[in-house]
């Protein structure tokens, strides 16, 4: 399954569950674990094999040393970034462009610029991640995506007609 196959059954799934505040809990729940899941099971296999992948990169002893040592932080990054784009998706979706504006400027640069690239987007990644899950875990999603569609009808000049 490539990774467009699955970005599409994700907003498919939440699109289809939408109409129920239930059911797209639910679907959001069900695509950020199955995310989590192929994430440990990459990073897994990388953990595995930290020996062995090295040596495709480089015949430098080095090199191989210092990509092994790396391999953990690497294979978390996996983890994470694996399921924080479908909670981003799901806060751009409901409208929230502004507060993931904010939220993303206050991740990246306020901790990545301190903590240096690495750690530091690892860290903004983290705080980000942990902010969505609030926003999403906390939202009414029914309500949320009610309330956008009323007013994107309501800006069309869409007018409602009486029935006959």
């Amino acid at each position: 399954m490539n990774i467009l196959g699955r970005t599409l059954m994700a907003a498919l799934g939440m699109n289809a569950a939408i109409s129920h505040e239930r059911t797209a809990k639910f679907s959001l729940i069900v695509a950020v674990i199955s995310s989590f899941m192929v994430g440990l099971v990459l990073s897994a296999i990388l953990l595995a094999t930290q020996d062995i992948y090295p040596s495709l990169f480089s015949t430098d002893s080095s090199v191989q040393a210092l990509v092994k040592e790396l391999t953990p932080v690497l294979a978390l990054c996996i983890v994470i970034n694996n399921f924080q784009p479908m909670l981003l998706g799901v806060a751009v979706g409901a409208g929230w462009q502004a507060a993931v504006a904010y939220v993303n400027i206050a991740c990246y640069y306020l901790l990545e610029f301190p903590w240096g690239i690495w750690c530091g987007m690892l860290m903004g990644t983290v705080v980000q991640t942990c902010v969505l899950i609030f926003m999403v875990y906390t939202a009414n999603l029914c309500l949320v995506m009610t309330c956008q569609a009323l007013a994107m009808f309501c800006s069309s000049g869409s007018r409602l007609r009486k029935l006959p």
